[in-house]
């Protein structure tokens, strides 16, 4: 409903409450995406994770497109959704009204975590396959070392038995 009335106020650059409003109700529906999306992150697998990013820069790439006059097409809105997000900004589109900048603030911070969960992901992808590797030599090393000792025992044991053996004779 927010959506929608922003959608039919005057524009923004005419009317600062329209502003206001536009730019809360896009700060309700990243707040509202963000709670949908939270089961998702929580399971804590990569593709879960390459998953949500995609989701937020198609979102935020949808926000560019419906926020920035310089932004035509939704592929412009993802492109500057993407740049801003990464925080590269290459610079050949870049936010040009009060509401598009505001809007790229909290597109840095979503980015920010967005790719740092996959960053994460992947990361703990190579440390617990190097740990099972570890692992693996571990148990390993084990179970040889519990070999020898019941090798060890068992010729103990038979040595024992040999010298009892012996003095009862």
């Amino acid at each position: 409903l927010s959506l929608l009335l922003a959608a039919l106020l005057p524009a923004s650059a005419d009317s600062p409450a329209a502003l206001i409003w536009r730019l809360g109700a896009a700060l309700l529906t990243l707040v509202r995406i963000i709670e949908v999306l939270r089961p998702w992150v929580e399971r804590g697998s990569l593709r879960h994770g390459l998953m949500l990013s995609l989701a937020v820069l198609g979102t935020c790439g949808l926000g560019f497109w419906w926020l920035e006059p310089r932004t035509p097409s939704f592929a412009d809105g993802l492109w500057l959704a993407f740049t801003t997000a990464a925080t590269v900004g290459y610079g050949d589109v870049v936010p040009t009204t009060t509401a598009s900048k505001i809007f790229s603030v909290f597109v840095v911070l979503i980015g920010y975590a967005a790719l740092s969960m996959v960053t994460a992901g992947i990361a703990a992808r190579w440390v617990q396959s190097s740990e099972r590797q570890l692992e693996k030599e571990i148990l390993a090393e084990l179970h040889r070392e519990v070999r020898a000792l019941r090798q060890e025992l068992a010729e103990l044991r038979r040595a024992v038995d040999a010298q009892g053996g012996q003095r009862s004779g």
